[in-house]
C-alpha cells in the first residue's frame, strides 16, 4: 500500500488493514482533536520527527498488554510494598508529557513529543480523552506516563522514570485502575523488550483492529 496524503478538509484515513507491516499509512493533515480521536478509533496514531511531516501509523504486529497478564516481579512487588511512591492520576498531565519528551531513548535522536504534540494532547486531556498516571517521591514527580482512552482500551503513548521503578509502580497502579473500571487492555503500539518483560505481547494487526472496533461498543470511563 502506498503512503497517502491526508486531505486537510476531511478526517478520513486509509484503511489500516492494508498498511505495510512497518505501519506508516498516511502523512499530513493536522493534530486537531477530531482528527486524533478519529485516528485512535481506527487503531492509528501519529509518530514523527521534527523534520518530518505528520506521519500516521498502524504497525503489524501490534504490542498489547492484557490487564490480567501484567507481570509483577518479586523485586517490583517489594518496591510496591514499601509504599515509597505516591500515585496520582490526571493531576499534572502536561508536565508528564514534558518529562516524557526529555527522556533519552536507545536508537532515537531527539523526541517525537514536540511542542505541537503536547499542545494537541493537552486539549484531548481537557476533553477527558487523554489521561496521565503519575508517581511522586517526596512531593516530586519522578515517573509515570500518559495515554488515550478509546472504548475499553487505554492507548499508552509514553512513560518516563527519574527514579528506579517509579514508572513501573505507576504502571502497576494504572493496570489496577483500568481493571476496576472495566477496561480490557493497554495498547503499547511498538514492541519493546521492556514492555514485553512486563507481560506485553505481540498480536497481528488485524486482530488488534478488530479489538478496537469491538471496544467502541463497550466504552468505559477512566
Amino acid at each position: 500500500m502506498n503512503i497517502l496524503p491526508l486531505n486537510k478538509y476531511s478526517y478520513s484515513f486509509p484503511d489500516p488493514f492494508y498498511a505495510c507491516d512497518e505501519g506508516v499509512l498516511a502523512y499530513g493533515g493536522d493534530l486537531s482533536t477530531t482528527r486524533l480521536i478519529t485516528a485512535y478509533t481506527k487503531g492509528i496514531f501519529p509518530w514523527y520527527n521534527k523534520t518530518d511531516p505528520i506521519l500516521w501509523w498502524s504497525p503489524n504486529p501490534r504490542l498489547i498488554l492484557d490487564l490480567d497478564e501484567f507481570k509483577l516481579s518479586k523485586s517490583l512487588r517489594k518496591t510496591i510494598s514499601k509504599n515509597i511512591f505516591e500515585i496520582k492520576f490526571d493531576t499534572n498531565f502536561e508536565q508528564v508529557m514534558i518529562e516524557c519528551s526529555k527522556i533519552n531513548r536507545e536508537g532515537q535522536k531527539g523526541t517525537w513529543i514536540l511542542p505541537e504534540i503536547i499542545e494537541a494532547y493537552v486539549k484531548l486531556h481537557e476533553m477527558k480523552f487523554a489521561h496521565s498516571f503519575e508517581a511522586y517521591y517526596n512531593g516530586e514527580l519522578v515517573g509515570g506516563g500518559y495515554g488515550i482512552n478509546i472504548g475499553n482500551i487505554f492507548c499508552g503513548e509514553s512513560m518516563f522514570s527519574k527514579k528506579n521503578d517509579a514508572s513501573k509502580v505507576a504502571l502497576y497502579y494504572l493496570v489496577q485502575r483500568l481493571k476496576e473500571k472495566g477496561f480490557t487492555l493497554i495498547d503499547c503500539q511498538i514492541p519493546t523488550l521492556h514492555l514485553e518483560s512486563l507481560g506485553a505481547k505481540k498480536i497481528p494487526r488485524n486482530v488488534f483492529l478488530n479489538l478496537v472496533a469491538k471496544s467502541k461498543e463497550n466504552p468505559k470511563d477512566f
